[in-house]
């Protein structure tokens, strides 16, 4: 990317939630792929000004890192990813995973936050 193309740029921080149906390596899979695509699609991300993504996952969720999966799809296996559990809290959604990705976007770009499946009622105002 060019020094003017750049200044054109700025970080910006984009949240994002969904839920797997169950606790197996394909159920995280699919959850995840779709996660991200709706990630891209939503922002029109260029997939280079994607910096990093930390990805959080509920104590029911330990058949695979999510992050392993998303750093082999899109093509995003420059990416910096960082796998956690998020914090447990009860009552909290099931299958949960949470996303923070760190973007380059234009000045005063609109984010979409994609919150999907059952995360959706986590920000009824991002949906």
């Amino acid at each position: 990317m060019s020094e003017k193309m750049k200044d054109d740029y700025k970080i910006s921080f984009i949240r994002g939630a969904t839920t797997a149906s169950g606790n197996s390596f394909k159920e995280i899979e699919d959850a995840v792929v779709e996660l991200i695509d709706e990630l891209i699609i939503r922002n029109n991300l260029i997939k280079t000004n994607i910096l990093s993504i930390t990805f959080t996952a509920t104590k029911d969720l330990d058949a695979c890192f999510p992050a392993s999966i998303a750093r082999k799809c899109n093509g995003l296996n420059s990416v910096a990813f960082l796998d956690c559990q998020q914090m447990y809290v009860s009552n909290d959604i099931d299958f949960c995973i949470r996303i923070m990705a760190q973007v380059l976007l234009p000045p005063n770009y609109a984010i979409k936050h994609p919150y999907l499946r059952g995360a959706a009622k986590l920000r009824t105002d991002r949906c």
